[in-house]
């Protein structure tokens, strides 16, 4: 059993390879790479049987990473070790764990015991394993009227990039009316509607300031919501 790394701190890669070494006697080789780049490098190389992967690196951050390899080998097993329990990182990897993946979410102020548990579940045992905070990001998801819904996401990502309501429109599919509608409704499940702030706030603005002091944008987010407008943009001037 193989097991690549992917994780661009020193100490919490040796912390890793050690809680492998104890928690898997069946892996026969850890690779270590510094960041998603060399990942991603490193997976195509050689064949491996799960990765554990940090999410904030600098090259190339751990959801590229996951969606370039899942695209490879669907059936791969990764978890995620992060500092972060943003939203924005869970509603990422939602998005692009394939049918067959398996995955894990792990903060890395959980105990050593139990990142030895995770690492046995998803790794070895093919179990889904998301720390206490994610999963209560889970339910709040899951809950009507208490989180964003996908489109309303959509429409919160593209007003952080700066687009007019007409351009969110050809943007994501919608006409006019339904951009404004998902606005009028992240303003409300925000906080920023007219009741809270009265005239005297830009509630786009507001909105936005709102989305990233709650993490549920982030800065890794919006530059790859930006490199995909971007790519868009291209595509529709060469029409």
């Amino acid at each position: 059993m193989r097991i690549l790394i992917v994780e661009d701190d020193q100490f919490h890669a040796v912390f890793l390879q050690d809680s492998i070494a104890e928690a898997l006697p069946e892996v026969t080789e850890t690779i270590h790479a510094t960041d998603g780049v060399e990942g991603e490098a490193a997976e195509r190389e050689s064949d491996f049987d799960g990765v554990v992967m940090d999410l904030q690196m600098e090259r190339r951050n751990g959801i590229d990473t996951a969606r370039t390899i899942w695209a490879r080998h669907p059936r791969m097993r990764i978890l995620f070790w992060s500092n972060y329990a943003d939203e924005a990182y869970f509603r990422g990897i939602s998005r692009i764990v394939p049918e067959e993946g398996t995955y894990g979410y792990l903060l890395k102020t959980t105990s050593r015991d139990r990142l030895k548990l995770a690492l046995r579940a998803v790794l070895l045992e093919g179990q889904v394993v998301v720390d206490q905070q994610i999963h209560r990001l889970q339910h709040r998801a899951a809950v009507p009227g208490e989180a964003l819904s996908e489109s309303e996401y959509a429409v919160l990502i593209d007003l952080a990039l700066g687009l007019q309501d007409r351009l969110i429109a050809d943007h994501q599919g919608m006409s006019l009316r339904t951009v404004q509608n998902r606005l009028l409704a992240l303003y409300e499940k925000l906080g920023v509607g007219e009741r809270s702030f009265g005239d005297g706030v830009n509630k786009r603005v507001r909105a936005v300031s709102r989305a990233m002091t709650t993490r549920i944008l982030n800065a890794e987010t919006l530059e790859a919501a930006q490199k995909n407008f971007d790519q868009w943009w291209a595509r529709q001037a060469g029409r």
